[in-house]
């Protein structure tokens, strides 16, 4: 990708044409990524709209990337701060210039780190255990055992562990929370069993939302989100239909998607 640095003119990139600069929220935001390798898309946006704080809270994003889904929850919630974690110190430089761009710098910091960190060393960065009244993340996807690496070394990076499972990641995404804060998960459908197992007792209140392209197809991905010392039961939700049969997305999804609204998720 493109090498980025920040300066004290401002932003630098090297190579913009490795840049694109994508609109989100019905272009109500504008954000630089990378033109090839993983790009923030549907999943950031709607992990966003998720996320349910209320003035003065703080929310951590764990794997931030370019900052989407920081940003997007930064636009809808005016009264919220936000903290991104990202490993990859180029994404990082993007994600402060999108903050910075979209005028959202002063609630919505990026921080170059990696879930795989000491807790003190985590901490050294404002970014303590138990220090965030809500936690929302988009895990690596893949497990490098069972899939061929990605040709490209961002998308690689980005779509699998750089030296934690899953397992750890769900720790250290539990871990952050307060207690009674929530932890919001956006994942592949067929991991939700897994996701489950790492949450163990850690989280309870437990709300699965099924997300399905097309009603009537198979859910590819799942919202799952829990409550930090809660006891309530599981629920799983009815679902979430991203496309209408015709072309096109649904009204609801339309209403987050470029709009910028909330998901209708289960309130805690």
């Amino acid at each position: 990708m493109a090498t980025a640095q920040m300066s004290n003119n401002g932003f630098v990139v090297m190579n913009q044409a490795d840049l694109s600069d994508d609109g989100f929220l019905g272009c109500r935001l504008q954000i630089l990524q990378p033109a090839k390798g993983y790009r923030a898309g549907i999943d950031a946006v709607m992990l966003a709209a998720s996320v349910d704080a209320k003035p003065g809270e703080r929310v951590l994003d764990l794997g931030a990337g370019v900052g989407t889904a920081s940003l997007c929850l930064a636009h809808r919630l005016a009264d919220i701060a936000v903290t991104g974690l990202e490993v990859q110190a180029d994404l990082v430089v993007l994600a402060q210039e999108n903050a910075r761009r979209n005028g959202l710098a002063a609630r919505a910091t990026f921080v170059e780190g990696s879930v795989a960190e000491k807790a003190a060393s985590l901490a050294t960065k404002e970014i303590a255990y138990g220090s965030f009244d809500h936690v929302m993340t988009n895990p690596p996807f893949y497990d490098e055992e069972k899939v061929w690496p990605s040709p490209d070394a961002v998308k690689a990076k980005a779509h699998a562990f750089d030296e934690v499972n899953l397992k750890t990641w769900v720790e250290v995404a539990c871990a952050m929370a307060k207690p009674k804060g929530t932890v919001t998960f956006v994942h592949r459908a067929d991991a939700l069993p897994d996701l489950l197992l790492h949450v163990g007792k850690r989280l309870g209140d437990l709300t699965v939302l099924p997300l399905w392209s097309r009603q009537g197809e198979d859910a590819k991905r799942i919202l799952l989100r829990g409550t930090k010392g809660s006891r309530a039961p599981f629920t799983m939700m009815s679902g979430f239909t991203l496309h209408r049969r015709e072309g096109g997305f649904t009204a609801e999804a339309d209403a987050i998607l470029k709009e910028g609204g909330a998901l209708p998720f289960k309130i805690a």
